[in-house]
């Protein structure tokens, strides 16, 4: 049943060997630049190519500052914490998304809320959290509290899911009425643009991700975006919040140990000058997928209207999970990989008890969504 998408698969990536869902490339100056650090001594927290790898992604995103850090989930747990996520507060989410995003909300032992998602884009429906906040909450000065146990809601954590853009106009505005700091997870979506403008800029701040199976990776690594002030404030607090001095060790609050090694932002700088080639090459991919799916019973999702997607991954919507399974099961059984989207956040243990919304479309989505193969093809 499943033949003809194998072998279209097998056939964009030139192999009958297994295919990987995303594997990064290595095709610039990596190795150039890593060797540098390497002959520089300088391979730890303190080097030149930490700041250029923030000074260049500050550039391409077009945010003010961009402040790396160890990994995407470090760059979550410090945005919430500069948007004055506090413990016992509420910060409103969507179920669908990596579980990075609420691990965030519990390291600063906050609880996340979950709303719905718009099937269009799979990210967090404006509508469904103007419902919420309605039905649970009341704006008093400038501060957001449920109504039941007067628990403050701080802030709205939208995810670009797989690097489609989310309705941002539609949360900024719901966000700026019930005085929620937007905070986005743009962890997906670095190349990805709303209406022009660069995914993780519009919000208080934004997180980026580079993991090895991002469309950039520093074999581990994130960024946090966001005002000159507030990254001033990331900067000291990712770096132990160590006060510069020539010799003395000043440390004036509880920091972390967040830094991105200088070794990884050598392959950061490399991987950045070929951006927007990978994103070009992905958008042909996807437009492929979507020509050769044309009239199947595979739905393939396409990047909203007015923005352009990074197409990090390439996902098909099935008829029903009967349909979904069929699916996974041949196309992994023949060494082409597939994954189905992930399980709600609401169905994992540590978030089960958490406050929900409606969650029509995100049950719909996890019963009907598959990755497909989805890396640089040659």
């Amino acid at each position: 049943m499943f033949e003809p998408l194998i072998r279209f698969i097998r056939d964009r990536y030139r192999t009958d060997d297994f295919v990987p869902l995303h594997a990064p490339v290595f095709s610039g100056n990596e190795k150039r630049y890593v060797c540098d650090t390497v002959d520089s001594t300088f391979v730890s927290s303190v080097g030149a190519f930490v700041d250029r790898f923030e000074n260049d992604m500050a550039a391409y995103t077009g945010s003010p500052r961009a402040v790396a850090t160890v990994n995407g989930t470090a760059a979550l747990h410090v945005a919430l914490k500069l948007a004055g996520v506090m413990p016992g507060d509420l910060v409103i989410t969507q179920p669908l998304t990596f579980v990075a995003t609420c691990n965030a909300i519990a390291y600063c032992q906050a609880e996340p809320v979950f709303v719905d998602v718009d099937r269009h884009t799979m990210g967090l429906s404006a509508r469904a959290l103007e419902t919420w906040l309605t039905d649970n909450a009341v704006v008093e000065g400038e501060t957001c509290v449920t109504r039941s146990d007067r628990r403050q809601v701080r802030a709205c954590l939208p995810m670009h899911t797989f690097g489609m853009p989310a309705d941002l106009d539609g949360l900024l505005d719901v966000c700026a009425r019930w005085k929620l700091a937007l905070v986005e997870d743009a962890a997906e979506s670095l190349g990805s643009l709303y209406h022009g403008r660069h995914t993780g800029t519009f919000g208080l701040l934004g997180t980026l991700s580079f993991n090895g199976n991002k469309i950039i990776t520093t074999g581990g690594g994130g960024m946090v975006l966001t005002s000159q002030e507030l990254g001033q404030r990331a900067k000291h607090i990712t770096t132990t919040a160590k006060r510069p001095h020539p010799y003395e060790y000043i440390h004036d609050e509880v920091g972390f140990n967040y830094r991105l090694p200088n070794i990884n932002a050598a392959l950061g700088c490399a991987q950045l000058e070929q951006l927007e080639g990978f994103v070009s090459n992905k958008r042909e991919l996807a437009a492929a997928y979507a020509a050769h799916l044309a009239g199947s019973e595979l739905q393939f999702v396409t990047e909203p209207p007015g923005c352009r997607s990074n197409y990090w991954l390439n996902s098909v919507i099935c008829s029903d999970r009967a349909h979904r399974d069929p699916l996974l099961k041949s196309t992994n059984d023949r060494g082409v990989m597939t994954r189905p989207i992930w399980a709600l956040m609401n169905h994992l243990e540590p978030f089960k008890a958490s406050r929900t919304g409606s969650l029509e479309n995100a049950l719909w989505l996890e019963d009907r969504v598959v990755n497909l193969p989805s890396s640089i093809t040659p």
